[in-house]
């Protein structure tokens, strides 16, 4: 199934299907879609990178053909280069690697544009501003992580706020259309300084899939808080 083009809402919110019920995730798509959720978000883990193990190409391929939404690819992985077009072909449409895999990150970038896919660059809350912002001239997307990858459910870590300011105030500077995502800990408490601090996509997994009536209210609940606390304009 080919994605649809991409949202045009001024702020986006991705569920995140690490947080769904993996015995039914054709309905947790349906649900989120239902909700408006503008894409979604598959965590990719190798247990080396990080310590869990979590999706492969197979089920992107599985979500590909139940969803016509952008599928965002954050790739928790050791060696991204051996698994991108793996991942490509099985419908990502932005593939995000960790600048902290080390390698040749500009390569990577280029070579996942030859794929026709958004090259994303993910870091870690510990990860400073300097290391990225030679980077962001290579990449589409940004993913700056507020809590440790490797696992769901985890505390909002405010500190990073100050780099995602700095990752905003470079990319307004360059004018160069390129989306920065916050990852981890998004609920309707912490979504508004997030987009303060200058976060445009929200991956959003147990306030989506967790507690709450269902994840079509919870994207609501997400979608209202942004709106009374950190309103913008489509542009």
């Amino acid at each position: 199934m080919e994605p649809t083009r991409p949202s045009r809402n001024p702020y986006q919110l991705l569920p995140s299907i690490l947080s769904a019920d993996p015995t039914d995730l054709a309905s947790a798509l349906r649900a989120a879609e239902d909700g408006g959720a503008d894409a979604f978000h598959i965590d990719v883990m190798d247990g080396h990178f990080v310590p869990n193990i979590t999706f492969g190409p197979a089920v992107v391929k599985a979500v590909r053909a139940r969803t016509r939404l952008p599928l965002d690819i954050h790739l928790m992985i050791s060696e991204p280069s051996k698994y991108l077009k793996a991942f490509a072909q099985a419908g990502g449409d932005t593939l995000a690697f960790h600048l902290e895999a080390g390698g040749d990150l500009r390569a990577l970038a280029r070579e996942v544009r030859a794929l026709g896919r958004r090259p994303g660059l993910a870091v870690r809350p510990d990860t400073k501003f300097a290391e990225v912002e030679p980077l962001l001239p290579e990449f589409d997307e940004v993913v700056v992580m507020t809590v440790m990858p490797g696992f769901s459910g985890q505390k909002f870590m405010a500190d990073v706020l100050p780099k995602m300011r700095q990752v905003r105030e470079a990319l307004d500077r360059a004018a160069r259309p390129v989306d920065l995502s916050v990852d981890g800990g998004i609920t309707p408490e912490t979504i508004g300084a997030a987009a303060k601090a200058g976060a445009r996509l929200f991956v959003c997994g147990n306030s989506v899939y967790g507690d709450g009536p269902s994840p079509q209210e919870n994207l609501r609940a997400l979608r209202a808080t942004l709106a009374r606390e950190a309103p913008l304009e489509v542009r």
